[in-house]
């Protein structure tokens, strides 16, 4: 923080914020939504997030008779008194030095220049429960409260990773990966914001610094190999598999398409019939166009034939159907609809009649011994597709840490403990929907928090088509721009004070600026992403890629530029 104050504080409340006065050598555009500043007050500091820029002025007639733009002296002599700039401040943390610390002070120094602390752990941030009183100067933050409120990476005390910076310093900005994992969160933004690199970010810190394993259902195949990079030249971008090959393994429900792309020790994954259950039929209802009745006959249909019962009805005639249905008082047109409907399955790549072997206990082996899986669907990303899969497999690995983490509540054995998970889904309203979200196992997933060590990592761009209770227990919410209305409501569900992060929400740039909130940060902050590039890859893989030579680090992208034809 610089000595020279910006501002004072002439006005406010505990639950609209605090005004400030800018004093009449700042200049307004120096200020911008989003900024970190730090409050002095007469006991405690206060540190805020600036939510919102005015213009005032101390004489209405000014207005009725503005000086001319090229009278610099007269607007020189109006500037700071008759007319200035606000902004408004919205406190997020305090800080109450106690007697001792205040004694060893220097009683001439009442700015934040003299706070000393050196971890988080010195100090204690404390919720506002006040606010400081009139004309109380603000400061810019300096380097030191950037470390006092959110850490450094390196503190041994925690498993800190740092995700970006403030807008307007260089100095990183970290989130507690511990109290990350613990809950389920999000990643949101509207489509080219960025979300798919900023997940990426987040997954790669998590597998260095070994705070939970991932399943990560990749839709687009962007994290497991390689991705398209954005902007105009055609270039690729280092999956975790390339960052992390001893960690990260790669499983295909697709392995013609994976292949193609490069990957050759991808792990082919595939799922049977016998292995879908009604649960899965009612998610991927809409797509299947199922009715409420026909699933009803489903449970019929189950009853009699147990896991078998989907292959028993695509093999049925119409004849069987009616016999079946005078025998089981079933409903004759409706199951003859059900049966059309499921025969659209058989366009699916992945799903076989029967498995001799259990992939999905392949991938719970996997995930047991502490690897990171990428599960990728190539040419079978459509939504049907996906939403079946993706329920099919994170249901039964769910019944599996439910048991494990029941056993270890018996025993209380350290070695029983299961390892903490964090489950990736994309396009996730279309799971946690308020009309399917409590027959779904992610909505299950999401209430339960940390109960079964298992949580989501939830990547949308429209969270308004999020259940709002599931949003409620959303813990950290990393979002990027977004301009719906609707969606900017949704990201503020359950969040005190929300109202005052709208304007900063809504003046995000549209690439690689984020708002972060919630259970992993002290208090809410906007901040530039930190680069996924080559200097990232050097400081956060296994392999030392700054080593490499540039043509075996570019080799995949001049791979991609001849498949497209460039």
């Amino acid at each position: 923080m610089t000595d020279h104050p910006l501002g004072a504080v002439v006005q406010g409340s505990l639950s609209q914020g605090l005004e400030v006065r800018l004093h009449s050598d700042v200049s307004v555009e120096q200020m911008r939504v989003g900024k970190f500043l730090v409050v002095q007050g007469v006991r405690s500091r206060f540190f805020c997030l600036l939510t919102d820029v005015s213009l005032g002025t101390a004489n209405p007639r000014i207005l009725a008779n503005p000086p001319s733009f090229q009278d610099t002296f007269m607007r020189d002599v109006l500037a700071g008194s008759a007319t200035y700039g606000n902004v408004e401040l919205a406190p997020m943390l305090m800080f109450t030095p106690t007697e001792e610390e205040s004694n060893n002070s220097q009683p001439e120094d009442t700015s934040l220049g003299s706070f000393q602390a050196q971890t988080n752990a010195d100090i204690e941030l404390l919720p506002v429960k006040t606010i400081p009183t009139h004309f109380s100067q603000v400061y810019e933050a300096s380097e030191r409260d950037f470390r006092a409120v959110f850490g450094w990476e390196d503190d041994p005390t925690r498993r800190n990773f740092a995700i970006g910076k403030p807008l307007d310093m260089d100095v990183p900005i970290c989130i507690d990966l511990d109290r990350f994992v613990e809950r389920s969160n999000g990643v949101f933004g509207k489509s080219g914001t960025g979300k798919s690199f900023l997940t990426r970010l987040l997954i790669s810190g998590i597998i260095r610094k070994q705070a939970a394993v991932n399943l990560m259902f990749d839709m687009h195949s962007e994290y497991g190999w390689e991705a398209m990079k954005e902007g105009k030249e055609v270039s690729t971008v280092k999956g975790l598999r390339q960052l992390f090959p001893g960690q990260v393994e790669i499983y295909t429900l697709d392995p013609e398409s994976t292949k193609r792309r490069g990957v050759s020790d991808a792990q082919e994954l595939y799922l049977s019939y016998d292995q879908i259950d009604i649960e899965d039929i009612r998610l991927v209802g809409h797509e299947l166009g199922i009715s409420e009745a026909s699933l009803d006959n489903a449970n019929i249909l189950e009853a009699e034939y147990g896991k078998s019962w989907i292959m028993q009805l695509l093999n049925m005639t119409n004849e069987d159907i009616k016999l079946f249905c005078q025998e089981k008082q079933g409903h004759a047109g409706s199951i003859m609809s059900l049966q059309r409907k499921l025969m659209r399955l058989d366009n699916l790549k992945y799903l076989r009649t029967a498995c001799s072997h259990n992939y999905i206990n392949q991938v719970l082996e996997s995930l047991d011994a502490g690897k990171h899986v990428v599960i990728e669907f190539g040419s079978q990303s459509n939504m049907l597709s996906y939403m079946l899969a993706t329920n099919m497999i994170t249901r039964r690995i769910h019944g599996s840490y439910v048991k494990k983490a029941e056993r270890f509540l018996q025993t209380k054995s350290p070695s029983d403990r299961p390892r903490q998970l964090v489950i990736t889904i994309e396009e996730a309203h279309r799971f946690l929907d308020s009309k399917i979200v409590h027959q779904t196992i992610f909505g299950t997933i999401a209430r339960e928090m940390r109960k079964y060590f298992v949580t989501l990592l939830i990547v949308d761009q429209r969270p308004s088509g999020i259940d709002n209770e599931v949003m409620s227990q959303v813990g950290t919410r990393i979002t990027c721009l977004l301009n719906d209305e609707k969606d900017i409501d949704a990201i503020f569900t359950g969040v005190s004070g929300g109202q005052n992060l709208r304007s900063v929400l809504a003046k995000l740039d549209s690439k690689q600026q984020a708002l972060i909130l919630g259970h992993a940060v002290p208090m809410p902050v906007v901040i530039r992403t930190r680069p996924y590039d080559q200097q990232f890859y050097a400081e956060i893989g296994e392999t030392d890629w700054s080593e490499l030579p540039d043509e075996e680090v570019f080799a995949a992208a001049e791979t991609a530029r001849a498949e497209l034809g460039f």
